[in-house]
């Protein structure tokens, strides 16, 4: 496939600290031949580093990935954003064109370890969390993504 006929996906949570940095991580990792990937957050608060070491342990560097607010983006025109937390879907910003949004929501691995004293105690969350990411960006298709799309336009339009 070529440049030009990648898909581009902006994952989108609210920080652009942790779930949607692991997002792009692992597509471009994963699947840099067909989906060209993006992140970016609604309120951008800086990187998370458990989210950039146990990505690292992975074998995926975002060491060098920074957080950036969705508006930065708006010039890139997206087939697909998808939202991977409850708030940055319901307050996403409206996408023109043909952008489709698709909600596919993670556990918040900040929000799971806060009462974690070390590092050993909070990094598990993480680890989980990425290795649901991972799962779910390794099945990414043009073809997963449409029926995402349809599957989401069909519950937007019961409610």
């Amino acid at each position: 496939m070529s440049q030009t006929e990648r898909i581009k996906v902006l994952f989108l949570c609210t920080g652009n600290a942790c779930r949607s940095q692991m997002a792009e991580g692992w597509a471009k990792a994963l699947k840099g031949d067909a989906i060209d990937a993006y992140s970016a957050g609604v309120e951008p608060h800086g990187m998370n580093p458990r989210a950039v070491r146990t990505m690292a342990e992975a074998g995926v560097d975002i060491s060098s990935h920074r957080s950036k607010h969705v508006d930065e983006l708006k010039d890139v025109g997206f087939d697909y954003v998808i939202t991977v937390c409850d708030h940055a879907h319901e307050s996403c910003p409206l996408f023109p064109g043909k952008t489709k949004v698709v909600h596919v929501g993670f556990d918040d691995p900040p929000r799971l370890a806060k009462d974690a004293k070390t590092d050993d105690e909070a990094l598990p969350h993480y680890r989980r969390v990425r290795d649901e990411i991972r799962a779910f960006v390794a099945a990414l298709s043009a073809e997963r993504l449409a029926q995402l799309a349809e599957k989401e336009s069909g519950s937007n339009a019961n409610q």
